[in-house]
């Protein structure tokens, strides 16, 4: 914990595990544990979505503008919570974190709102919750990571499948996997394909290492670059993020055509 104890404002130890907040340069981040982060947040800004990867799983509203109930797995600083929260007031967000004290530093550090009639708070195991709430999300936002790497039982086939029925029908499920992970990587790949028919996209976040998974309840079509780009000119217009580029690394990772997306 050297390399940022300097900049550490917060510690919390319970049950064995650490909750670090540490800050540096107007950002705070979270930390589990480890000098890994695991969200931030730019203090003048707590709004924005201040890593890469978090802003790569927002990809998603290419292909569905406009949700209207968000599952979230794990909650850590709560970007993904209070982008959504703030930007999308039409979006109804369940929240699922298996640690109080995460929400309680959240709240305290990183300006997570207070639960309303827009955001719900569970504190349970997102392996429970998940099976036993089918068809609830139209995204299933999955982050959920401990100290040192994704969280196993938010990883099997079983729970990939889980993910699949807790959809709607035109729902899509959102992983953040880690990519310098390889062997896990292409192990968790198979799975969610597996459980979503092969309907299944990745997009390399900005920096290396985040490799965001898209899997589709329904197929989206083949839909044309051009009317993807069209899509992305909007939404960088509404929430001022990089979906030209979210596009172009579709485009450059997944199967397809000079005219379109196959899928």
């Amino acid at each position: 914990m050297g390399f940022f104890a300097k900049w550490r404002i917060h510690k919390t130890v319970r049950d064995s595990s650490v909750v670090d907040v540490s800050e540096q340069e107007g950002v705070r981040s979270l930390h589990m544990g480890s000098d890994t982060v695991h969200s931030a947040m730019r203090i003048r800004a707590p709004n924005y979505l201040e890593l890469a990867y978090t802003r790569s799983m927002m990809a998603f509203l290419l292909f569905m503008p406009d949700p209207e109930k968000v599952l979230m797995i794990g909650l850590g600083g709560g970007s993904l919570l209070k982008f959504i929260h703030h930007y999308m007031p039409a979006v109804k967000s369940t929240v699922v974190e298996i640690n109080p004290q995460v929400f309680t530093v959240a709240q305290s550090h990183f300006a997570v709102p207070s639960e309303d009639d827009r955001f719900k708070l569970e504190i349970a195991d997102g392996s429970e919750y998940v099976p036993a709430h089918p068809a609830s999300a139209d995204v299933i936002m999955l982050d959920g990571y401990d100290e040192n790497c994704l969280v196993e039982s938010l990883a099997t086939q079983a729970f990939y499948d889980s993910c699949a029925d807790g959809l709607t029908d035109n729902g899509i499920l959102v992983v953040n996997l880690w990519g310098s992970d390889m062997m896990n990587f292409d192990a968790y790949l198979k799975r969610i394909e597996t459980s979503f028919d092969g309907l299944v996209l990745c997009l390399p976040a900005e920096r290396r290492g985040n490799i965001i998974v898209f899997a589709f309840k329904k197929s989206p079509g083949s839909p044309r670059w051009a009317d993807l780009r069209d899509k992305a000119k909007i939404l960088e217009s509404r929430y001022k993020m990089e979906f030209l580029k979210f596009v172009e690394g579709i485009k450059d990772t997944n199967l397809h055509s000079e005219k379109r997306l196959l899928l």
